[in-house]
């Protein structure tokens, strides 16, 4: 149970850590580079966060697949893992860093066609954030190893004090008055030190010898089968996070936009806050599902979904109780006027997502990662279809009212978990070496 608290506590900590750095930092780098500069930086970092997509599906495959291994202490097979992860990492991170490259030319002169003087900075940033994507991929790898190891306190240690020092060396920089490709290179020099270092603390926990990236058409298979659906999970949660603010911005307006986007924006932590909280539970189920009884793991599933199901209540509640005070004093009183209407309804849905994150990492760790994946891109269908249906009808509340439909399609997955706890036999090592 410690051991479980304490990577609970890392990975809840990991997901604070950074927007807190981020939002303590804004004014400082706001005031010393000045706004167009600062917006630059805004978006040169925009595009790395979105190339980390290309890992994080596959970062899941990682850990799924070395607790299953975990299992029957296979470390030859572990490593095998990890090179196959580098490979296919490093091939779709150059594709990606490749294709940005390639567009970065166009994008440069769509966001500098105001201010010719940016162009320069604008390209060398953004050419910077596509290497840094191609790193950060090779770092995810080794960071999801030590995940599955249960090792959640290395790991996040790790990335925590990368970001950090990256923040604080960031404001250094600015203050001595270096410009955005400055900023963006010592944040490339500082992920490079983050990939070493976390590969150093996975050496010491696997033993001597070098991780190198190598295919191998079994162990590639295995990762891709697994990694393709959960990436496109990923991929289909951010299109669906910025595709109800395009919708509602085409029908309503851009001040629409900001009071439903603000609203969203507080009341994400419900859902972000319980699945970092109960992250452990995938490693933890995967490792043990090859070799025990239904009944054994019945009884840690049941465990999580009570935790699951409180922290999803509390965290509503908080949100509902204190939000409208939160945003007066970040956005104003008339602005939280608008907002404040929003926000029960908004809580609610994503309370109702929240909910189903034990099915999601139960599913997950057994393998069904094609039923998780189907939730939820039915779920975000239904809810853009939703908004095309309420919006016309009830305005800015029918946007709200539209993300009630994505939680219950994904608490959905309640369905196939209860029957595959209530049925699936004794996993002995034979019989999963033969599935």
């Amino acid at each position: 149970m410690r051991a479980h608290l304490s990577n609970s506590a890392y990975s809840v900590l990991e997901y604070v850590a950074q927007p807190a750095g981020m939002i303590l930092a804004a004014p400082i780098l706001l005031r010393h580079l000045g706004l167009a500069s600062y917006g630059l930086w805004l978006i040169a970092s925009a595009a790395v966060g979105a190339g980390s997509i290309v890992s994080s599906g596959f970062g899941d495959a990682v850990i799924q697949r070395i607790a299953c291994l975990r299992a029957s202490n296979d470390v030859d097979g572990v490593r095998r893992v990890i090179s196959n992860m580098l490979a296919i990492n490093l091939i779709l991170g150059c594709t990606l860093a490749a294709l940005l490259w390639l567009v970065i030319p166009f994008a440069v002169n769509r966001i500098t066609h105001n201010d010719p003087t940016l162009h320069q900075a604008c390209l060398w940033s953004l050419r910077v954030g596509a290497l840094l994507i191609v790193i950060k991929s090779i770092e995810s790898v080794f960071n999801s190893s030590q995940r599955a190891y249960e090792r959640y306190g290395p790991a996040v240690r790790i990335g925590i004090a990368t970001r950090l020092l990256g923040v604080a060396l960031t404001i250094v920089l600015a203050f001595l008055g270096f410009g955005v490709v400055s900023l963006m290179c010592s944040t490339a020099a500082l992920t490079i030190a983050g990939a070493i270092t976390q590969a150093s603390a996975l050496r010491r926990h696997l033993g001597a010898g070098h991780f190198s990236p190598a295919l191998d058409r079994a162990t590639s298979g295995q990762l891709m089968s697994f990694g393709c659906f959960a990436w496109l999970q990923a991929v289909s949660s951010v299109i669906f996070g910025q595709a109800d603010r395009l919708i509602l911005g085409t029908a309503l307006g851009v001040s629409a936009v900001a009071f439903y986007g603000t609203s969203v924006q507080l009341a994400q932590p419900i859902h972000g806050l319980t699945a970092a909280g109960l992250h452990f539970l995938f490693p933890y189920l995967a490792v043990r599902f090859p070799a025990e009884a239904n009944a054994s793991l019945r009884r840690p599933v049941l465990t999580a979904f009570a935790a699951n199901l409180i922290s999803a209540c509390i965290l509503s509640a908080t949100v509902v109780l204190l939000g409208p005070h939160v945003l007066v004093l970040w956005m104003g009183p008339s602005f939280a006027a608008q907002a404040s209407a929003l926000l029960p309804i908004i809580a609610l849905s994503f309370g109702l997502l929240a909910m189903n994150v034990t099915a999601h990492y139960t599913l997950m760790a057994l393998g069904h990662v094609r039923i998780v994946t189907t939730a939820n891109i039915v779920g975000g269908l239904l809810m853009l279809l939703a908004m095309t249906v309420l919006i016309p009808r009830h305005g800015l509340e029918g946007a709200a009212l539209a993300r009630l439909w994505y939680g219950p399609a994904t608490l959905l997955l309640y369905l196939p978990l209860a029957r595959l706890l209530l049925a699936f036999p004794l996993r002995t090592n034979a019989t999963l070496e033969q599935a």
